[in-house]
C-alpha cells in the first residue's frame, strides 16, 4: 500500500510535556508541577455569562473574525494596557487559543525556505508551526548569564538574507524571563534595519512582577506595522478550557490570517466569546488578585530553592521557574524521571523546550502554596540525596 502519511507530520516530534505526563497520569500520590495551567477557577462573572448565553440559545456561528463586541473590547483593552490602537474591524480577530494565532501567522506570512528566528528555550509549538508552514526555524540560544533575555546582538548575529520573521516569546515559557523597554528598543532597531517582521507572543503579558508594566514591541516607533501581537484568555483569566485567543496586527496580514482561519476553523466558540467580553470588561480585579497570588508563590519558590542550594535565576514573568540541575550529573530527562519515581514530584525536562534547555527543569507555580510546600519538601530530599559532594 502507498504510505498515507505526510513526511512533515511523521518528522514532527511529540510534545515533550505531554509525552512525560502520560506517565504521570498512571501514577498515584504525584504532586504535579508541570502543566502550565492556572489552578484558579474562571471568574464567576465569566462563567455566569457563558451559562447565560447557552440558556438564551446563543450557540450559532459568529463572524469569522469573531464577535464585533469582543473585538471592540479587545481593542479597548490593548489600548489601555499596551498603548497601541488597533481597528477592531480590520486589525483584530479572535482565534481558538493563542496557539492558533501562532500557526496562522506562520502560514499567512511564510514562503518555502523563509527563515524564522526562534529564541529557545521557548514554547513547544513555535518550531512545528514554522516547519509545517514551509519555513526554516533558526534557534537563538537564550543564556542564563543574560537572565534568559534575548539581546539585539543575538538577533543580528542570526540574521541572513533569508530571514523574514522573529518570534518574540516574552514573558517566556519556560524560563519566566521578560524583556524591558531598553531590550525591546535595541531589538526593534535590528528588526527595522534588516526589514524583518515579529510574531510577539504575549499570552503572559498580564503576569509580570516588576514595578514597570509589560511593554509590547508593537508600541515602539516603527514596530506596529511589523508586529503580529498574539494574546488570549487562558493564562490571565484562568480560561484554558474555553479555548480563546486573539491577534492584533496590520490589516493586510490579518486579512490573510482570517482567510485561512475561515477555511480551517470558521470561528472561535461562540459562548466563549460572549464570556470573554465580560472577562475584559469586568474582571481586571480578579486578574490582579491572581497575579498577586502567583507573585507570592514565586517568592516562596525562590526562598525554597535558596534554602536547598538549588541555583535558579529570578524570573519576573509568567508562572514558571527554570532551576539549573547540572550539578547532579544527570540529563534533564533523567532528573525529571528519577524525581518522579523516587519522590512522586512531576516537573518538565528543560529539553522539552529545545535542546538548549538541557541542564534545567521547568517548575510551574500555578498551584496552591500547600502543594508547593509539599513538593519542595520532596524536592529538597531528592536534591540532598543526589548532590555530589
Amino acid at each position: 500500500m502507498r504510505n498515507p502519511l505526510s513526511d512533515k507530520a511523521v518528522a514532527l516530534q511529540p510534545s515533550g510535556i505531554r509525552k512525560f505526563f502520560d506517565i504521570v497520569s498512571e501514577m498515584d500520590d504525584v504532586i504535579s508541577l508541570g502543566v502550565g495551567e492556572p489552578d484558579f477557577d474562571t471568574p464567576w462573572a465569566v462563567r455566569d455569562e457563558g451559562i447565560y448565553t447557552l440558556e438564551r440559545g446563543k450557540t450559532f456561528y459568529t463572524s469569522n473574525s469573531g464577535l464585533k463586541e469582543l473585538r471592540e473590547q479587545i481593542s479597548i483593552n490593548v489600548k489601555q494596557r499596551l498603548g497601541v490602537s488597533y481597528d477592531p474591524v480590520s486589525e483584530v480577530f479572535v482565534t481558538v487559543g493563542g496557539s492558533e494565532g501562532i500557526d496562522l501567522a506562520c502560514r499567512a506570512m511564510l514562503n518555502p525556505g523563509d527563515e524564522v528566528l526562534v529564541p529557545q528555550p521557548s514554547y513547544v509549538a513555535y518550531t512545528p508551526c514554522i516547519t509545517l508552514a514551509g519555513g526554516v526555524p533558526v534557534t537563538i540560544e537564550l543564556k542564563e548569564e543574560n537572565n534568559f533575555r534575548l539581546t539585539a546582538q543575538e538577533v543580528l548575529d542570526a540574521v541572513t538574507d533569508k530571514t523574514k520573521l522573529l518570534i518574540l516569546p516574552f514573558p517566556n515559557n519556560p524560563c519566566g524571563s521578560i524583556l524591558e523597554r531598553e531590550d525591546l528598543e535595541a531589538i526593534a532597531k535590528v528588526v527595522i534595519e534588516k526589514d524583518l517582521y515579529v510574531v510577539s507572543d504575549e499570552i503572559y503579558s498580564s503576569l509580570v512582577y516588576t514595578e514597570e508594566p509589560h511593554v509590547s514591541i508593537s508600541s515602539l516607533p516603527g514596530m506596529r506595522e511589523r508586529t503580529i501581537l498574539i494574546d488570549g484568555f487562558s493564562k490571565a483569566y484562568a480560561m484554558t478550557g474555553w479555548r480563546l485567543g486573539y491577534v492584533c496586527g496590520p490589516a493586510a496580514i490579518v486579512q490573510q490570517m482570517v482567510k485561512i482561519h475561515q477555511y480551517c476553523i470558521m470561528c472561535a466558540p461562540t459562548n466563549s466569546q460572549y464570556a470573554a467580553v465580560v472577562a475584559l470588561r469586568d474582571c481586571q480585579d480578579e486578574v490582579r488578585k491572581m497575579r498577586d497570588a502567583y507573585n507570592q508563590r514565586r517568592r516562596y519558590l525562590m526562598y525554597a530553592f535558596e534554602q536547598m542550594g538549588l541555583p535558579c535565576f529570578e524570573p519576573f514573568g509568567a508562572f514558571y521557574m527554570f532551576p539549573c540541575i547540572k550539578e547532579f550529573g544527570m540529563t534533564s530527562d533523567e532528573f525529571a524521571t528519577k524525581l518522579l519515581q523516587e519522590e512522586r514530584v512531576a516537573v518538565v525536562p528543560g529539553t522539552a523546550f529545545g535542546d538548549c534547555g538541557e541542564g534545567y527543569v521547568r517548575i510551574s507555580y500555578a498551584y496552591s502554596v500547600e502543594q508547593l510546600k509539599k513538593a519542595m519538601e520532596r524536592l529538597g530530599r531528592f536534591v540532598a540525596r543526589h548532590r555530589k559532594v
